[in-house]
């Protein structure tokens, strides 16, 4: 153990050494490029949930090379250190904006295609009927029929986005869908249900 402990303090010694021959330019390129490394493992999942907080370390990240390209060593070092705070944030939040948005699939994938066929069977008993109930004009059905063949197309590529990992256009299509659902059961004469107001 205490070998251990004295070649890392002399690898730690050396890379100070090292650091202080060229100005420190090797250890804030090193750090730099772990800083790059790391921010490319949580780049795409990032873009996809909190594209906002991206540009911000994309922008931290810039401004260190800027540093850097432009010889201030000491700062890019201590910047590109800093960065890894921001980066493991970065994927964190990330983490937490799928998880939250994973439940709101669940929750309404668990609902919805329920309220489709719903719809879907009112639609079918009212095409049979030789009449359509009072109140009710034939510019409006056919809204509803319209309604229920786009709320069937959306959630089957809600379906598709959320089998390839794109949890957050799965849920954007699962909205539309339940605000179509709420429009469609009104025009037909159904009880909307609480969880579509």
């Amino acid at each position: 153990m205490k070998r251990l402990l004295a070649l890392s303090l002399a690898f730690g010694l050396g890379l100070v050494i090292t650091a202080c021959g060229d100005g420190g330019k090797g250890a804030a390129d090193t750090a730099i490029k772990a800083a790059e490394t790391a921010f490319a493992a949580v780049q795409a999942e990032a873009v996809r949930y909190v594209p906002d907080q991206v540009k911000t370390v994309a922008d931290a990240i810039a401004a260190t090379k800027d540093l850097f390209a432009k010889g201030n060593y000491t700062q890019a070092l201590a910047d590109a250190q800093a960065l890894t705070g921001k980066i493991t944030a970065l994927g964190d939040a990330a983490a937490a904006k799928k998880a939250e948005l994973t439940k709101n699939w669940e929750d309404m994938s668990a609902g919805l295609p329920g309220v489709v066929e719903a719809i879907k069977g009112r639609v079918d008993i009212l095409s049979q009927a030789k009449k359509l109930p009072a109140g009710m004009t034939q510019e409006a059905f056919d809204g509803a029929k319209a309604g229920l063949d786009m709320m069937t197309q959306t959630w089957t590529e809600a379906g598709s986005a959320f089998t390839s990992g794109n949890v957050a256009e799965a849920v954007a299509k699962a909205q539309t869908v339940k605000a179509k659902a709420a429009e469609v059961m009104t025009a037909l004469g159904m009880e909307v249900p609480a969880a579509l107001r």
